[in-house]
């Protein structure tokens, strides 16, 4: 078990495609808030976006490429949920911890960090007030997550005039990843002059490569 430890421990760990943690520590050492802008762009692109398209927008763009209209809707809003969370946190510059979360840069129930996300940040809050937020986090999100499935009416379309109709309760998932990734692009420019992002980010990379 020590030997097995102890390998586990020693192995390098990826937080981005060739990126070790090692990588990152030295790397966030010319990070400075509201510092040079190629500096955190360089951050974004080689450090987020990467890990993003690595582990989150190639692996949905197989499913929908991929995909037979069969269910598998269901899996891509999953992972959208999951999505959605890691940035909110990331714009937030939090991290969760299971139990006796510490404010303010922690959390332990991602309900506020979920809704406040949707309802308060292009380009979602065109999509969700509070209340709908509410909704969307207990009946798709956590019921996807929790028992595979959604419940209180909402279903999953593959596209629509819209990403999410929360009157009608639809979620239409291409139209949604559009949406997703609309936002991480203009999160990426904001980051370049957002001294407030600029912080946040530097504490959610920091807890990734702790």
């Amino acid at each position: 078990m020590r030997q097995i430890a102890a390998a586990a421990s020693a192995r390098s760990e990826f937080i981005a495609p060739g990126k070790t943690k090692n990588d990152w520590t030295k790397f966030a050492k010319l990070l400075v808030p509201g510092g040079d802008a190629n500096v955190w762009a360089e951050a974004f692109n080689t450090y987020l976006l990467a890990r993003l398209q690595s582990r989150y927008l190639r692996p949905i763009g197989m499913l929908r490429d991929k995909g037979k209209w069969e269910g598998e809707g269901f899996t891509i809003v999953s992972i959208q949920c999951a999505l959605i969370e890691f940035l909110a946190a990331t714009r937030a510059g939090k991290k969760y911890r299971h139990r006796n979360a510490q404010s303010p840069h922690e959390y332990q129930n991602s309900h506020k960090l979920f809704v406040d996300f949707l309802f308060q940040t292009a380009p979602f809050d065109k999509l969700f007030s509070e209340g709908d937020a509410g909704d969307f986090y207990t009946s798709v999100r956590c019921a996807l997550l929790h028992e595979a499935r959604t419940k209180d009416g909402w279903i999953i379309w593959v596209s629509g005039a819209v990403p999410v109709d929360c009157n009608k309760k639809i979620v239409y998932r291409d139209s949604f990843q559009t949406t997703i990734e609309g936002y991480i692009n203009d999160y990426g420019l904001a980051l370049t002059a957002d001294a407030s992002l600029q912080r946040a980010f530097i504490r959610k990379f920091n807890d990734l490569a702790a």
